[in-house]
């Protein structure tokens, strides 16, 4: 199978490899020069154009891996849909709105083509694990790219179909909202152990307590656990936390749902107040999570 990953940045970059080296024919797309020379030193096919990318195929099916930020999505769609042909298969691997990825799945069908949506979750850390993939659109065009998310998922993901457009953003938004509150509770954790009645606590050592099948044992203590270890005060960590989208969405969706979100509506707010200064030992830590799992920036 071909397909062309488009979008070689932290995560593109790790999806276009893992394919590359299970087997499959990939096609690398990306706006800057350097991110496709990188891919063309480690044997992929390099393309400097969209227009060169679809050249690779001759009567295949055209699939597209799209991985860019959800407001690019939109006009990368209209760019790639006047040149594939009608049957091409258009993913959306990015955190989109699933609201709109219910609009631009009908505008792909209107052209012939089908528009899956993978929400990806894994991190910088998916090309070692394996991605956990959640998709949505049609379950024909879901089983054609089957094998590719199989390849993704090893040694230790996962994938599952969960329905018509923007099932797949659904869920992941859903997954991003949940972290957004774990994260949160954690970070609140570890700063009353440091800010308790009983100084200089060891709180690497209560991570790596706890990280052995404690009710809270998990990949985000792991990765916190690890952080402190490296960096106990968190020196240098400026304690902005940026929000991405996914639990403004999550939170709206469920206010129409008539839900009350009361965790996830307080850890999101606890990001905004840190964007106006509101910071502290839980949102350095928060920051310091995203850099370790995300490869987000550890600073505003």
């Amino acid at each position: 199978m071909k397909i062309i990953i488009s979008g070689l940045g932290k995560m593109g970059g790790q999806i276009a490899r893992k394919l590359h080296e299970g087997g499959q024919t990939v096609v690398a797309h990306n706006r800057s020069r350097e991110s496709v020379d990188e891919m063309k030193a480690l044997g992929l096919l390099p393309a400097y154009s969209k227009e060169e990318a679809v050249s690779f195929f001759k009567d295949e099916t055209i699939i597209v891996w799209l991985m860019v930020p959800a407001s690019a999505v939109p006009s990368e769609l209209v760019e790639w849909l006047k040149l594939v042909p009608a049957g091409s298969i258009l993913i959306d691997g990015g955190n989109s709105d699933f609201r709109d990825t219910k609009t631009q799945a009908a505008l792909v069908a209107e052209k012939g083509s089908i528009l899956l949506d993978v929400g990806t979750s894994g991190g910088v850390w998916g090309y070692q694990n394996g991605f956990s993939m959640m998709a949505g659109g049609t379950e024909l065009a879901y089983r054609t790219i089957e094998p590719i998310l199989k390849i993704l998922a090893a040694p230790a993901g996962a994938y599952q179909f969960f329905g018509p457009a923007g099932a797949g953003h659904y869920v992941k938004m859903v997954h991003n909202a949940i972290e957004y509150g774990m994260m949160e509770s954690l970070a609140e954790g570890y700063r009353l152990l440091k800010e308790g009645p009983y100084d200089n606590l060891d709180l690497a050592a209560a991570g790596e307590v706890w990280q052995h099948h404690s009710v809270i044992t998990s990949w985000l203590n792991e990765l916190t656990r690890d952080a402190l270890r490296e960096n106990p005060e968190l020196k240098g960590v400026d304690g902005y936390v940026a929000e991405s989208g996914e639990a403004r969405w999550a939170l709206q969706a469920a206010k129409e749902l008539n839900i009350d979100m009361p965790s996830i509506q307080a850890a999101f707010d606890v990001r905004l107040a840190s964007q106006k200064g509101q910071i502290n030992f839980a949102t350095k830590l928060l920051a310091a999570m995203r850099q370790a799992f995300g490869g987000h920036k550890l600073n505003k």
